[in-house]
């Protein structure tokens, strides 16, 4: 389990400077991500001894040095501890992911949303993940439920190599199909009308793409689930600001459609969160 990291840092560090530190980081496979500001970046390896002497599978410990961005989802990290290395083994729910930190997104905070998704799968769906990453939605359903193909899409060309591992690491081989391409032309060209369920994990740019996701779906309607950051602030409910803007964006596209559920997925900052909606296509 993860400790509180300004409880591992009690004793380590005056208590003007705890305050300056968050107090989560995240662990993948056995390398740990902290977020550490330039003002303390002195104490860095202080930091990471007392993550790796807490947990110890961790081998390296860096530090997050850029947000995550661009098209690629990527962020900059520099070595702090341990191995010098950002590949590693990340297991969840039974599945194995391979990931290059440092060249491809993989957040192991989203692992109960992948498995709630993975819980809504009817038998014998086709599913079309729009921004698939190395797999990780698309493993853990192909895993966990019954679908009959999941159409893996992104267009980071070494997130489709890792997939591409990943699928072979965990025997789904004849289940998940990995395509790299921009997802809105693989939609046009290649998959229009296809899917039952399209998931849209791209918080970024989810509502720019929702009239492909729209395209995607077979003329009987289905699934989206979508995902965007919203801010709020106090007295404002950000599951309700996105709802009020996917509505108003699939009205401009007369879709027929139902928002069945709505949840917070995590706080990403100071008055900003991530936000899916499970969102019922009627035809």
């Amino acid at each position: 389990m993860k400790k509180n990291l300004k409880a591992l840092l009690a004793d380590k560090l005056k208590p003007q400077e705890l305050e300056l530190i968050s107090k989560s980081y995240d662990i993948i496979g056995d390398i740990a991500v902290i977020r550490i500001t330039e003002s303390l970046k002195k104490h860095n390896r202080i930091i990471a001894r007392a993550i790796m002497q807490t947990h110890k599978q961790v081998k390296t410990v860096c530090r997050q040095i850029t947000p995550v961005s661009g098209d690629f989802r990527l962020r900059n990290l520099e070595f702090v501890l341990g191995e010098r290395k950002t590949e590693t083994l990340h297991r969840e729910y039974g599945c194995i992911f391979k990931v290059d930190l440092g060249k491809c997104y993989f957040s192991p905070r989203l692992s109960y949303e992948r498995m709630r998704i993975a819980q809504h799968i009817q038998q014998g769906e086709t599913i079309l993940n729009m921004f698939s990453g190395v797999g990780s939605y698309s493993i853990i359903i192909a895993k966990h439920s019954k679908p009959k193909k999941i159409f893996s899409i992104d267009i980071n060309p070494t997130a489709i190599q890792y997939m591409r591992e990943n699928i072979k690491l965990n025997k789904i081989e004849e289940r998940v199909i990995p395509i790299q391409e921009d997802s809105r032309k693989a939609i046009e060209e290649r998959f229009p009308k296809v899917a039952d369920r399209v998931l849209m994990p791209l918080p970024e740019r989810a509502h720019e793409y929702l009239g492909s996701a729209l395209l995607a779906l077979n003329p009987n309607g289905g699934w989206i689930h979508y995902y965007a950051f919203e801010h709020a602030k106090r007295m404002e409910d950000p599951i309700e600001k996105t709802r009020t803007k996917v509505s108003e964006k699939l009205h401009t596209l007369d879709a027929d459609f139902e928002v069945t559920f709505g949840r917070v997925v995590r706080t990403t900052g100071p008055n900003w969160y991530q936000v899916v909606l499970d969102i019922r296509l009627k035809n």
